[in-house]
């Protein structure tokens, strides 16, 4: 059986997982707090008609075997969450972590999920909200109408300031053991898994956790020209495969084709 044909069938279908993974992120490289996705790969098992250490005879025992790879398999594409460039927006709801967290969302069916992108807004009630309108936990309290003045220092401090007074309160931020175990449900939101660990409350500049600049957002971590290079390696492994399958495809015709 020529193996060869499926093992780079096995290749042209990772390279082609492999290009999703990276047309995703390039279409994402200007959505705020994206994580760039990265496949990673396995050699599929191998067929071994001899094995290295066995007897070859008088005692002698052979120091090599000859093993037949199968191809090659996606072994599992995760999130890397290294930090993304700090825009300036200017707008005093809008807030970049810098450093380890997550800020935690209500969602609609009222689970809790968690988000980089700082991207804030204000309803009618005074609630902090994301730009799909989901309420903003991590510790926001309603803002008061007509406020003056919000001022939120780099340790989640918030002094509102308004007709009625001065309002104070805190923010947290939201950390897990395996970030990169977290599920994506699109829209910038992830949600807890048995693999991320448990979610860990805690204050921004404390204890490891990042800081909060407010009037900032936090780019996407993806790098252009990095992720061109990474095509360009895919699309040359998968026109490899294809020749290979080619060849193969070659070589039977001319099995098929012997005369005697």
């Amino acid at each position: 059986m020529n193996l060869s044909l499926y093992s780079a069938a096995t290749g042209m279908e990772a390279q082609q997982l492999n290009l999703n993974a990276i047309a995703n992120n390039l279409a994402n490289a200007n959505t705020r707090g994206f994580k760039r996705s990265k496949v990673e790969f396995q050699d599929m098992l191998y067929q071994k008609p001899r094995s290295s250490g066995t007897d070859s005879g008088g005692g002698n025992l052979r120091p090599t075997g000859v093993e037949i790879g199968n191809g090659a398999r996606a072994a599992a594409i995760s999130k890397v969450f290294t930090q993304g460039q700090l825009t300036q927006s200017g707008e005093r709801y809008d807030l970049a972590i810098q450093g380890d967290g997550f800020f935690e969302v209500q969602r609609p069916d009222g689970t809790v999920g968690y988000t980089r992108d700082g991207s804030f807004k204000i309803n009618a009630q005074g609630q902090v909200v994301t730009i799909d309108g989901l309420p903003v936990l991590s510790g926001f309290q309603p803002i008061a109408a007509g406020a003056s003045a919000v001022n939120i220092a780099e340790d989640g401090q918030v002094t509102v300031q308004s007709a009625n007074g001065t309002q104070n309160f805190r923010l947290t931020l939201t950390r897990f053991a395996n970030p990169a175990g977290l599920r994506s449900l699109g829209g910038n939101l992830y949600e807890e898994t048995a693999a991320s660990g448990t979610p860990e409350a805690g204050q921004p500049s404390e204890q490891g956790f990042g800081r909060m600049i407010q009037g900032f957002t936090e780019a996407s971590n993806v790098n252009i020209v990095e992720e061109m290079v990474n095509l360009i390696m895919a699309q040359r492994a998968y026109e490899i495969n294809s020749k290979s399958i080619q060849t193969s495809d070659e070589m039977l015709k001319n099995d098929a084709g012997m005369k005697r």
